[in-house]
């Protein structure tokens, strides 16, 4: 699999920015279903020029949703995806992430 495959897109919100600006730098990314963690780390060390320290990989689950319209309601889910939080060595921050 392809370097730029693996990640997919940073997730961004308020917890993962507050994640970001602690004492460890952490970064969330949603990534490709099949990455492994070494998959993930070797992915960061290509693509942002960062050591990353250590990689953990969540399984997100599909929400139940639902949705009325004028012929009835109907139920579906959102799509089931996976996340990476990274942690990267102290002193190494991605800038197009963060900002100059």
């Amino acid at each position: 699999m392809d370097t730029q495959q693996i990640i997919i897109e940073p997730v961004l919100t308020e917890k993962t920015n507050l994640m970001r600006e602690g004492d460890q730098k952490k970064y969330v990314f949603k990534v490709h279903p099949w990455a492994n963690k070494n998959m993930v780390m070797r992915a960061m060390k290509e693509l942002f020029d960062v050591k990353p320290v250590k990689c953990n990989i969540v399984n997100v689950k599909a929400k139940p949703r639902s949705t009325r319209t004028k012929h009835g309601v109907r139920r579906g889910s959102t799509t089931p995806w996976k996340k990476a939080i990274v942690t990267l060595a102290s002193g190494d921050k991605i800038e197009i992430i963060d900002g100059i």
